[in-house]
């Protein structure tokens, strides 16, 4: 039987020079692809001899560093599940996680010990690790330490398709966060596709500025150079500068919709700067399609806009060749079923706006000790419901409207928040929007629409209303205009529409 084990599918791809480079980072590291191979052999012993239970969890919330990458590693081919935690969560959240999850291993920075050990303690993890990048580039920590006297080979445990490799928690914009079930193969299945469908080559080199705490940047980007057998660029985060410097000599490049703002906001990014890239991927937000016009204007680089999530890594992309159409995700990947349902479940009709489902290898296996729930986001013949609205264009481009969570009904009538915000975003002097429901004694709910403006632009609620009258029904115009200095966001770049709407409910 073939192992399962998803460490075993990227070393198999692994080149055959395994003393060339495999990671760089900015301090001008350089890690082989026998320096993955022996370090994440050495974790993998560390964590296979403390006796830890079939299917335990190991939790980091650490920095950015191949070293974070290896720790991931070395957990899938130990055989356990790995669960990233976002850098920015505080003791409330990190209590909530770990005592929902159990993880038998935390690895947390040095600076956090203190109060994480703590957490961990209490949700009943035995083993508390750190891991740090300090400011010379050099990697310290207790993990690291106790590692080094651990051998530097490992035989891969066998692994089933079906066993979990990862537990991701949704981003939590609306409710409470859930454990997304995540196995070896719907992480393989998707890297399978992404690797074949935007043409990886064995010499493509990946400039890797986001974070190893989410999908896009563990499971899509470096998942990809891995089954590549392709370098990586580590940068810790993404800088605009640091980006451009890096870029000559880089071949593909992921980012959040506020990466590729930020660029070219710069104004040393230029087309010269692009010559040797082959491919710009944008995803985890929606790209607004003047970003996607003046990028293409700029660079002559059309940016690949994708559609994924924690529940399912990626489900459609705009094509590698032929057009890449702005405001739109694309097709669905090839094994991926995609379909738009209405109110009764039934398919709507090219254009017709409804629920995303999805169903394919790549589809989570549920939610982390939440049967019923995971019962309920299944549809009879086995599709996921996304959450989603959108709709597919006559030449099957799907475009997402945003979430059912988001739908306005005001007056009895429904309304698509995307929809007025890509009118706004039009229209001079807006630097964004976000339209949200807010209560309303005679409607139910109110359209409110909330601007960033420009820099020192004057935008009046008056002016913004009249100009909507004259291209969108009036049920859909804003009873209400907001102005904002920016719109909240959380770690991946997905405005918060929740914080929105408790900040101005009695607006």
């Amino acid at each position: 039987m073939n192992n399962a084990n998803l460490y075993a599918f990227f070393a198999s791809s692994f080149p055959s020079d395994r003393n060339a480079c495999a990671i760089e980072t900015h301090m001008g590291r350089y890690y082989t692809w026998d320096d993955l191979e022996h370090a994440s052999a050495k974790i993998a012993n560390l964590l296979s001899a403390l006796k830890l239970p079939k299917g335990a969890r190991v939790a980091a919330q650490v920095e950015k560093s191949p070293e974070a990458l290896v720790l991931y590693l070395a957990t899938i081919r130990a055989g356990y599940v790995y669960l990233p935690l976002n850098t920015a969560y505080r003791k409330a959240e990190i209590d909530y996680f770990l005592q929902d999850a159990s993880p038998a291993v935390v690895v947390c920075t040095p600076r956090n010990f203190g109060w994480v050990a703590q957490s961990a303690f209490r949700a009943g993890a035995k083993h508390v690790f750190t891991l740090d990048e300090n400011h010379a580039g050099q990697i310290s920590g207790s993990l690291i330490a106790r590692a080094a006297y651990q051998s530097s080979h490992f035989e891969t445990v066998e692994s089933k398709p079906e066993d979990l490799a990862a537990i991701l928690y949704t981003s939590g914009t609306t409710g409470r966060s859930k454990g997304a079930m995540l196995t070896h193969e719907n992480l393989a299945s998707n890297a399978k596709v992404l690797h074949r469908y935007w043409r990886w080559k064995s010499d493509d080199v990946l400039l890797h500025a986001l974070p190893l705490f989410h999908v896009h940047g563990l499971f899509v980007a470096s998942h990809c150079a891995l089954l590549g057998g392709s370098k990586m660029i580590f940068l810790p985060k993404f800088d605009s500068g640091n980006v451009i410097k890096y870029l000559p000599r880089t071949t593909v490049f992921m980012g959040v919709p506020t990466y590729y703002v930020r660029l070219l906001d710069n104004p040393d990014f230029t087309q010269e700067i692009c010559t040797n890239m082959r491919l710009f991927i944008s995803g985890s937000a929606p790209l607004l399609s003047e970003t996607f016009n003046t990028f293409r204007d700029r660079t002559g680089h059309t940016i690949l806009e994708r559609y994924g999530m924690s529940e399912t890594v990626m489900l459609t992309s705009n094509p590698y060749e032929g057009e890449r159409r702005a405001g739109t995700v694309g097709f669905p990947l090839p094994d991926v079923s995609v379909r738009v349902t209405g109110t009764e479940g039934r398919p709507e009709t090219q254009g017709e706006i409804g629920e995303i489902q999805v169903k394919g290898p790549n589809v989570f296996k549920g939610y982390w000790q939440m049967p019923e729930k995971t019962a309920e986001e299944f549809t009879e013949d086995g599709y996921f419901r996304t959450g989603d609205l959108g709709s597919f264009d006559p030449d099957g481009y799907l475009s997402i409207v945003g979430r059912s969570k988001d739908l306005i009904i005001s007056g009895g009538y429904n309304v698509y928040p995307k929809e007025i915000e890509s009118v706004i975003n039009q229209m001079d002097g807006v630097a964004e929007s976000a339209v949200i429901g807010l209560p309303h004694s005679d409607f139910g709910e109110a359209v409110t629409a909330v601007i960033v403006a420009r820099k020192n632009v004057q935008l009046s609620e008056a002016a913004i209303i009249g100009a909507l009258k004259n291209q969108i029904a009036n049920f859909k115009i804003p009873k209400k205009v907001l102005f904002v200095d920016e719109l909240p966001r959380n770690t991946m770049g997905k405005v918060q529409k929740n914080v929105l709407r408790e900040r101005f409910t009695d607006a």
